[in-house]
C-alpha cells in the first residue's frame, strides 16, 4: 500500500492494476464554482473487470470525483479518458453512449414510472436493445422481472436502488459509477446492495463505488483509494487499506462514527 506525499504525487506500481487502464482520471481540479476547488490534484486508475471503492472523511471530494468523471462537474484541469480516449468535460448523454454508466445517491428512478419503464428510460439511446438487455437484467435480478408493472415509487429503498443499479446496466456500459449506493438503508438491505454490486462487478462491468461503509467497501472492492481534501491521500488493495495502521487510525474509525448516525430505518 502506498501513500502519496503530494497532491501530484503518482501511486506506486505496486498498487496500479497491470496494463493499460479502462478509466483513468489525472490530477483532476475541479469545482462547483470559479475559485472554490472540491478536486485538487485527484487521480484515479480503473482496470478492466476491477471493482474500486472510493472512502473518506466527509467533504473529502468523494461525490464530486464521480461527478466529474460523469460530466456533471467542471473540470478546471487534468485529464480523464476511456479506453484511452479523451472524454474530459464531455456531456453525460455522451458518455453514457460511449460505456459510461452512473447512478446517484438521491433521485435516482423515475417514482411514478413503473420497473419496466425505469429500464426502458435508461436505454433511451438506442431502444431497440431493450429486450436484449431487460433479458440481461432479469437474469442478474430476477425481483425485476416479478416487479416489471410495479411503480418505483411504490417500492422499498433496497428495491430503488436496485432499479437505479438496473436502468444504468441498459445502455451495456464498460464502466459503473456507483455514488454512496448504501447509503440511507438498513444493514440488511446494506449487504444486499453490496452484493449486487459484486454481482454487477462479475458480470464484467468495472465498477468506481464511493461509500460511506468503509470497511464494507473495501471487503469487496480489489482495489480503493482514500480521498482527502481532494486528493487521492492513499491507494492500494482493499485488504491492504483495511489493516494499514494510519488508514485505521486516521479514517476508518471516523468513517464508522459517520455511518452510524448517517444510516437511517429505510429497508
Amino acid at each position: 500500500m502506498t501513500e502519496t506525499a503530494t497532491a501530484t504525487a503518482p501511486s506506486s506500481d505496486a498498487a496500479r492494476p497491470a496494463g493499460e487502464p479502462l478509466l483513468r482520471a489525472d490530477h483532476l481540479v475541479a469545482g462547483y464554482v470559479p475559485g472554490v476547488n472540491i478536486l485538487d490534484g485527484c487521480s484515479i486508475e480503473v482496470a478492466k473487470g476491477e471493482l474500486v471503492g472510493i472512502i473518506g472523511p466527509n467533504g473529502a471530494g468523494k461525490s464530486t470525483l464521480l461527478k466529474a468523471l460523469f460530466g456533471l462537474v467542471r473540470i478546471h484541469s487534468g485529464s480523464v479518458t476511456l479506453g484511452g480516449e479523451e472524454i474530459t468535460g464531455m456531456r453525460a448523454d455522451q458518455l453514457v453512449a460511449r460505456g459510461v454508466g452512473f447512478v446517484p445517491q438521491t433521485n435516482n428512478v423515475f417514482p411514478s414510472l413503473t420497473v419496466e419503464e425505469n429500464m426502458r428510460m435508461g436505454v433511451y439511446l438506442r431502444p431497440r436493445a431493450f429486450q436484449e438487455r431487460w433479458g440481461f437484467i432479469t437474469d442478474l435480478f430476477p425481483t425485476l422481472g416479478e416487479r416489471r408493472a410495479q411503480r418505483a415509487g411504490a417500492m422499498s429503498g433496497g428495491e430503488r436502488q436496485m432499479v437505479a443499479m438496473a436502468r444504468a446496466l441498459m445502455m451495456n456500459p464498460s464502466v459503473l459509477l456507483l455514488d454512496e449506493p448504501s447509503a440511507g438503508l438498513s444493514p440488511v438491505r446494506q449487504d444486499e446492495t453490496f452484493l449486487r454490486t459484486r454481482m454487477i462487478n462479475k458480470a464484467g462491468v468495472s465498477v468506481v463505488m464511493v461509500e460511506q461503509n468503509a470497511r464494507r467497501c473495501l471487503q469487496i472492492c480489489d482495489r480503493g483509494y482514500v480521498l482527502d481534501q481532494g486528493r487521492d491521500a492513499y491507494t492500494g488493495t482493499g485488504r491492504e487499506l483495511q489493516s494499514d495502521p494510519k488508514v485505521i487510525s486516521l479514517y476508518l474509525g471516523t468513517l464508522a462514527e459517520d455511518v452510524d448516525k448517517a444510516s437511517g430505518p429505510a429497508a
